[in-house]
């Protein structure tokens, strides 16, 4: 998001350095207008499909994240990068410049950390440390780096500008942030849920997040979104209600107006420290326990997910998994189709015995049961499911169990009957759901190659006309 929000920046930045601030205002605050609208559709719902691996994957990649970006830090230096990447291939600086002070507060914030809990569990430990550490720090004069100065005021209302000529670019720009921050916003929501224990509503932090961006935008903030790191901060530090939320902006607002006095005395260490032990426990380590075990496809979206989530982004790694996911869960519907559906002769031994019809009928009868949904994936397999023997003049296509039909299992299906009926075969189906009639009906498959008179609710229905036949 903060990238998109520069672009905007930049692509609206004249050559002598003048920003169109109002416009650029303007695109943030319809981001979160959209971030609303997306709430008021109710498209949150649809988060609910993310997988359980790709899920665990961004637990796992964020937990490592927040662990590698605070190794300079524990040690008293400035990390290089956020970039995971980047801090790794940095590790080599860090022999001979370690800061002995900023060890030995790390070394007791971690050793708080864990040794807090088992002592008082009703008491925040990474506040116990800040509190008791800071002070502790101060008063001994150690040299570990501290959080310095911060600017305070408030910032100054800023009206944003909607105009029309540009409506275009404004609006896709304003899509991607509302994208992005809806995302992001709903995947670290699903995070906190495994975490706790609990159900968020997307539709209702969706207008939470858009309200937010389109008031920040009115005091000059770019667009915001719930933040993976900071939410596991405050699971961990024992947040469990939203006025956590609430207490964590005023405060921030408490710093612009004067705290940051105090604030600025904080040593890096301890908050890295806070951070590192933050990033251990949210990492899923269930999922890495059954790495060995869990379906083969599931353990290579969950790594796919973590290096992905490490190497570029949260977007990246969110819609990687997903099509990866989705054409594993394709595939295996597909075979579970193929398997279960099957080519029936009138002698093999799973033919209905209800059907009491001639021997001589029987003979001609080749009975066909489709199970699962027919879609794309199994369109094809469909096909190639036909009888392929001369023998026999009948087809009973048994489709009680075809619960969803798209419009390439639709077209398979078209094409089948249009080949069969070209050899002579006539073909009786069965068990179509009203659903599936409908829509059939609406792609032309019927009734101009179902009719109504080769169509029937129930295979005890086929018996007359088959002894017609």
């Amino acid at each position: 998001m903060t990238l998109v929000a520069a672009a905007v920046v930049l692509s609206n930045t004249s050559p002598d350095g003048k920003i169109d601030l109002p416009f650029v205002f303007g695109v943030f605050f319809l981001a979160g207008a959209l971030q609303i609208t997306f709430g008021v559709l109710r498209l949150g719902k649809y988060i609910r499909f993310l997988p359980y691996p790709v899920l665990s994957g961004l637990m796992t990649g964020i937990g490592v994240i927040i662990v590698i970006q605070q190794i300079f830090p524990l040690l008293g230096q400035a990390a290089p990068s956020s970039n995971p990447v980047t801090i790794i291939g940095s590790l080599d600086q860090l022999p001979g410049n370690i800061n002995p002070s900023a060890v030995l507060l790390s070394a007791a914030t971690l050793a708080a950390l864990f040794l807090v809990p088992k002592v008082r569990k009703n008491v925040p430990p990474s506040l116990i440390a800040l509190v008791v550490l800071t002070p502790m720090a101060v008063l001994l004069g150690l040299s570990a780096p501290v959080i310095g100065s911060i600017p305070s005021g408030l910032p100054d209302f800023a009206l944003p500008n909607f105009d029309s000529a540009r409506i275009g670019p404004m609006l896709t720009t304003a899509l991607q942030l509302a994208f992005l921050g809806s995302i992001d916003s709903l995947t670290t929501s699903l995070v906190a849920d495994n975490i706790t224990k609990t159900h968020h509503n997307s539709d209702q932090e969706l207008v939470g997040q858009g309200v937010g961006n389109m008031a920040a935008s009115l005091f000059g903030g770019i667009p915001g979104a719930g933040a993976f790191m900071r939410t596991a901060i405050n699971i961990k530090a024992g947040g469990r209600h939203r006025s956590s939320g609430v207490i964590h902006a005023l405060f921030l607002l408490a710093v612009m107006l004067g705290l940051s006095g105090a604030v600025k005395y904080i040593p890096h260490a301890i908050l890295a420290g806070i951070l590192v032990a933050a990033g251990l426990s949210i990492i899923d380590y269930r999922s890495l326990k059954h790495f060995r075990s869990a379906p083969r496809a599931d353990s290579f979206v969950m790594v796919l997910v973590i290096l992905l989530t490490i190497l570029t982004d949260l977007v990246t790694s969110v819609a990687a998994g997903m099509i990866v996911s989705s054409f594993i869960f394709m595939a295996k519907v597909a075979r579970l189709s193929e398997r279960d559906t099957e080519l029936l002769s009138a002698t093999d031994e799973s033919w209905p015995d209800e059907l009491q019809i001639p021997e001589e009928i029987r003979q001609c009868v080749v009975m066909k049961r489709v199970t699962g949904p027919l879609f794309f994936g199994f369109a094809n397999t469909f096909r190639n499911l036909a009888p392929r023997t001369s023998k026999g003049n009948i087809l009973v296509l048994c489709m009680d169990k075809v619960a969803y039909i798209d419009q390439s299992g639709a077209y398979a299906l078209q094409d089948v009957l249009i080949d069969l009926k070209a050899a002579g075969w006539q073909v009786l189906v069965v068990g179509l759901r009203k659903e599936l009639v409908d829509l059939l009906s609406s792609l032309h498959v019927i009734p101009a190659l179902i009719s109504d008179e080769d169509s029937f609710e129930r295979i005890e229905d086929l018996e007359h006309v088959l002894k017609v036949s």
